[in-house]
């Protein structure tokens, strides 16, 4: 029976890796097919019989997307307007869940979900009354006006989150640091936040993502290299007979790299942030 039970147990083990397996393949294949594309010549990309492998190993195309077409600018751009929205969206998303966890309002649940309900408006319904205020302010093709937007489109979820985490983090601390005279924006400073760092990682790096990914408000609202974010940028590669697949995988390559170590470094804190809720007491 023991003899037996190995061999279950063993089968059950190689049934799990083989599917953990055949996940991570399905997961990394694109980006591995996008990694060999940006390393080959243009006329391997459009024969009959493409390879994985390039032949020969080349260069051209990172030389085109940095020398030529000035990516950087657009990496330095996106990177700007992400970190801007991922910072103000932890700060005001802290400031509201807290509030919420903490405050005995009234239908507060209701009010959450009016809040998450503002980000499921689709973006091509707004997009034009959204262009037509940034004209009227006079924020068109600026970093204010993508990060006033994703901030907008960012927060609600933000704040769904953190408010579910917040609530699993006993209030006798907050009586106890009253006790003390903190007031309290000094208790979401010194002990709410610090005892969600998890969480705030989860929810910065969602934000984070969907600032650096965006795309059509990026289009419409900005026109020019100098505030055009990434998702534009390799838009703006294809011309009108001819689209430069190397140098759009290579683009895509250098954008893709910095959410995939960011997602590694913080792996840790990102389980944390999506279990720890569900066990702490």
């Amino acid at each position: 029976m023991a003899a037996v039970g190995q061999r279950r147990t063993a089968g059950q083990s190689a049934v799990f890796f083989a599917g953990a397996a055949a996940i991570v393949l399905w997961s990394a294949g694109p980006f591995l097919w996008q990694l060999s594309t940006s390393f080959q010549l243009d006329r391997a990309l459009v024969s009959s019989t493409p390879s994985l492998i390039p032949h020969p190993f080349i260069l051209q195309h990172f030389y085109n997307i940095f020398a030529v077409k000035h990516f950087q600018l657009y990496v330095l751009n996106s990177t700007i307007v992400a970190l801007a929205t991922t910072f103000l969206c932890l700060a005001f998303g802290a400031m509201a869940a807290y509030a919420l966890s903490r405050l005995k309002l009234r239908r507060r649940f209701g009010l959450l979900g009016f809040i998450l309900s503002v980000s499921m408006f689709p973006q091509i319904a707004i997009v034009g009354p959204l262009y037509l205020l940034a004209s009227t302010l006079g924020l068109l093709d600026t970093y204010e006006v993508l990060v006033i937007i994703y901030l907008a489109l960012g927060l609600p979820l933000v704040i769904w989150v953190l408010f579910g985490y917040f609530q699993t983090i006993p209030e006798d601390l907050d009586e106890a640091a009253r006790i003390d005279g903190a007031g309290p924006f000094r208790i979401l400073l010194f002990i709410i936040i610090p005892l969600s760092v998890p969480c705030l990682v989860t929810t910065g790096l969602l934000a984070f993502i969907a600032a650096w990914n965006e795309f059509m408000f990026a289009l419409a609202l900005t026109s020019t290299i100098a505030h055009q974010t990434v998702p534009v940028g390799i838009a703006n590669f294809t011309n009108l007979y001819y689209v430069p697949w190397g140098d759009i995988a290579a683009a895509s390559v250098v954008v893709t790299l910095p959410l995939v170590l960011l997602v590694l470094f913080f792996q840790r804190r990102i389980i944390e942030g999506l279990t720890q809720g569900a066990v702490k007491e």
